[in-house]
């Protein structure tokens, strides 16, 4: 390991390990890293010891991948885990016995009290104390919290009604390359028999692949959506009802909303808070076909937010104000649903200063 590097594009000691770094987030948390100007000999590519001795890219070079088994966390200022909840359970905590923060993609510790669940933009305070452990939400809570936060800071919210049409590469490589053998073969016409997912995901959509609880009918990725939202929002009442499926799109997920807020809001105030948000570019023209899709989200940093109207189902006084809008977001969910929130949080406990930064917009 790299000892006393100066690392970070903002000048902070310490390397970055990447745990995970042959899956899909972790392959673009590399990406992000090389974005921002870290130099490759400041990174450690991990993964399993099959993939040790390969190579993975990063930015115009070639990083080689590092064995799990065997990697010692020494000198290591910030990892960043892009891996399964039983390689956090394991990793980690060696990790931060060897001084490292540790910024964990997985689901191990996001409920687990006295561990920040951190989206940048919301509650960065949560990072104030310089916690050695901090949570990144599900990709879902995560764009559809950063899409509401503003909203929430205006007027408050009461309530929220959510419908997901989640990217299959949410699954991870083998569901992707599951979609694109798939769609091959609805192209020339070959029966489909899925492997990967309960049902074909190549022209067809289906509820999302988590278990189902047998009580409630409420289902995996559901319950993590309800339960981070609460946590992250400190709401233990806030009523949330969510619908998450699966629609064959490679990358990004899209959410259909609608928000309940604290008190009545007109449009024009509405687009407003919407706007000058950080993080997010409203992209509605009602005269052409300028609304959210996963097409234009993919790729970018920002959550694309449109179709904002009023609820139609609910009453809008005289002069337009409602409490009910719907709203139509877009978002790269290897992205700011996953790799960059990560290393937005890794950034702030490395340099503290980056907090202000991220609050007022200025940071990519």
């Amino acid at each position: 390991m790299h000892e006393g590097d100066s690392c970070w594009a903002f000048g902070v000691s310490g390397s970055i390990a990447v745990v995970g770094a042959t899956g899909l987030v972790g392959r673009e948390a590399l990406s992000i890293l090389a974005e921002r100007g870290v130099p490759a000999g400041c990174v450690h590519a991990i993964a399993s010891e099959r993939r040790a001795g390969e190579g993975v890219t990063y930015g115009g070079e070639s990083l080689t991948i590092e064995s799990l088994g065997e990697v010692s966390f020494e000198g290591v200022g910030v990892a960043i885990f892009c891996a399964t909840c039983e390689v956090a359970r394991a990793h980690a905590p060696r990790a931060i016995e060897a001084g490292a923060f540790v910024v964990d993609n997985s689901s191990a510790f996001r409920l687990k009290p006295g561990v920040p669940l951190v989206v940048p933009e919301i509650n960065a305070d949560a990072l104030k104390a310089r916690p050695r452990l901090a949570a990144n939400p599900n990709c879902s809570t995560i764009i559809l919290l950063a899409s509401l936060e503003p909203l929430r800071r205006c007027f408050g919210i009461a309530g929220i009604d959510l419908a997901t049409y989640q990217a299959i590469s949410g699954a991870g490589l083998a569901a992707l390359e599951e979609l694109n053998a798939q769609t091959r073969s609805l192209a020339a016409g070959e029966p489909i028999t899925p492997a990967y997912f309960g049902e074909p995901c190549a022209g067809n959509v289906f509820s999302h692949d988590s278990e189902v609880e047998i009580l409630t009918g409420v289902n995996g990725e559901e319950r993590k959506i309800i339960e981070e939202t609460r946590k992250i929002w400190c709401d233990r009442s806030l009523r949330i009802s969510p619908t998450c499926v699966r629609v064959p799109v490679e990358r990004a997920h899209t959410q259909a909303i609608t928000v309940e807020l604290g008190r009545t809001a007109g449009e024009a105030e509405v687009r407003a808070c919407l706007a000058r948000a950080p993080g997010l570019c409203v992209v509605d023209d009602r005269r052409g076909n300028g609304f959210p899709t996963p097409a234009k989200a993919t790729g970018r940093d920002e959550i694309l937010v449109g179709r904002i109207r009023p609820d139609p189902g609910t009453p809008v006084d005289d002069s337009g104000r409602a409490k009910r809008w719907c709203l139509l977001v877009s978002a790269d969910q290897l992205r700011k649903g996953a790799a960059l929130n990560a290393i937005q949080i890794a950034e702030i406990l490395m340099n503290p200063a980056r907090e202000r930064a991220l609050c007022v917009g200025e940071a990519s």
